[in-house]
């Protein structure tokens, strides 16, 4: 294994710690009563917060990756990151609204250095599609041990030992991550040479202007919803929402309309916005399982063991559990799946699987739609299937980020794919607030439905999306 290899495999592995931590307790935190030292968020406002949370780190993601294209180079970026998150989980870990707010913030923009520069430096590191799809692939492994370690981890503690002491441990790993790469410096070769395309003087102070300009507005609006009496949770998350929403618009026309982009360029860039679209509805399905599915896990599964009560957070476990006995496999299969159709074919898969998860949910809504309890193993075939779409799905878009708009503009594609991931958070911090209209049973059939048509979409319009993506 290459040291530059097995060095991004731990620094994400490390990371995700983390990461998978925030998803198994921060639901159960905001909705769990002052008395208990939570947020006291009403269900639907708590299941939101985790789909507003993860949209905004994804929405930072194309600054995040254009700060390492322009800034200050990939490596750097990422250690700044992870200095960022570490102090994110230690703001958490003090019992006080404020600081939670804060530490929320801070989290979403480490997270949004990271993830964007990590799989730039995987894409530039790499030589061909069949080898980024196995390095990503196989990478799952690494952060599917975080996936498994941190909820039980973080669940025990934060539901036994209170939530801060759940959130503090997890600032450990990134501890590690940031003098892991401080100490890496030479083994990227030249994919981490310092910013592709250094700013000049001119383009620093038109950025510090539209920064300042941005950030003064959103403070406008803070301000004023303050002052009007009307900064709460619900309006905070309500703003979140429509800035993950439109964001991703704006994010795609800047880089469509980049004078330096060819006629080549811009139609691949158009056959790839049916790939993020695709990857908003995967993430719109998937990031249900840190919100509504653990409401669901302790409000209707029956969760005693041989007289134990199994912590709700636990169940997310069987995700990760899946994924490392599964990973290895699809490392070695993807790249022959689908020939030259296969982004098409592959998402096809991913979108099929989640679909048909939300489609055993319904199943399971029903049955416990008039008090009873069900059995956990309904939740597990659904983590299960979630485990084989995320084996494909994120492999697939970030690889063939890699040859759409080539190297020069690796950062803001990788970047612009997690903006779109943003807005399947917008969307799905929306959305999750019609399950309490529509009854659960009708919701997962909805969305269930429209993912699986949206699968089968994709695996009929292959040649299409192929010859999108085609090169010059």
């Amino acid at each position: 294994m290459p040291r530059w290899y097995a060095t991004l495999f731990v620094t994400d592995a490390l990371e995700r710690f983390g990461f998978y931590g925030m998803q198994a307790i921060l639901v159960l935190y905001a909705a769990a009563p002052a008395a208990r030292g939570g947020l006291g968020l009403p269900a639907d406002q708590a299941a939101a917060l985790f789909g507003v949370w993860i949209g905004v780190m994804f929405l930072l993601s194309l600054p995040g990756g254009w700060v390492g294209d322009r800034l200050l180079g990939r490596r750097r970026a990422l250690l700044t990151g992870c200095l960022l998150s570490a102090a994110g989980y230690l703001a958490l870990a003090l019992p006080s609204g404020w600081t939670t707010a804060a530490g929320l913030l801070v989290l979403a923009a480490g997270g949004g250095l990271f993830k964007p520069n990590h799989q730039a430096l995987i894409n530039l590191m790499f030589t061909g599609r069949r080898g980024r799809e196995s390095g990503i692939s196989l990478m799952y492994v690494g952060v599917q041990v975080s996936a498994l370690t941190a909820p039980l981890v973080t669940g025990y503690l934060g539901e036994r030992a209170g939530w801060h002491a759940g959130f503090a441990v997890a600032a450990l790993p990134l501890g590690a991550t940031a003098v892991l790469l401080a100490r890496s410096a030479g083994r990227f070769a030249g994919a981490d040479g310092g910013p592709r395309r250094p700013l000049g003087r001119a383009e620093r102070r038109a950025v510090l202007r539209g920064t300042g300009l941005v950030a003064g507005g959103l403070g406008a609006v803070v301000a004023g919803l303050g002052a009007a009496g009307l900064l709460d949770a619900a309006a905070l998350i309500l703003l979140s929402t429509v800035l993950t929403v439109t964001v991703p618009v704006a994010g795609y026309r800047a880089l469509y309309r980049d004078p330096a982009l060819g006629a080549g360029q811009r139609r691949r860039l158009r056959g790839y916005l049916g790939v993020c679209l695709g990857a908003t509805l995967f993430w719109i399905v998937v990031a249900h399982a840190a919100s509504l599915l653990t409401l669901f896990a302790r409000d209707h599964t029956d969760l005693r063991v041989a007289g134990l009560a199994v912590p709700p957070s636990w169940l997310q476990a069987a995700t990760p559990a899946c994924v490392l006995v599964l990973a290895p496999v699809v490392a070695a299969v993807l790249p022959a799946v689908g020939g030259r159709h296969g982004v098409a074919v592959k998402l096809a898969g991913g979108l099929l699987a989640v679909g048909c998860g939300f489609l055993v949910m319904c199943a399971a809504a029903t049955a416990a739609a008039h008090g009873a309890r069900v059995s956990p193993l309904w939740l597990v075939v659904v983590y299960v299937l979630h485990a084989c779409g995320e084996l494909v799905v994120p492999a697939v878009v970030v690889s063939s980020a890699a040859e759409v708009l080539g190297e020069r503009f690796m950062g803001r594609v990788v970047g612009l794919l997690w903006l779109f991931a943003a807005l399947g958070g917008g969307l799905g911090s929306a959305l999750v607030r019609l399950s309490g209209v529509l009854g659960e049973p009708v919701y997962y059939l909805c969305l269930g439905g429209v993912a699986s048509a949206a699968g089968l979409a994709f695996l009929l319009g292959r040649r299409r999306l192929a010859g999108a993506l085609a090169p010059d």
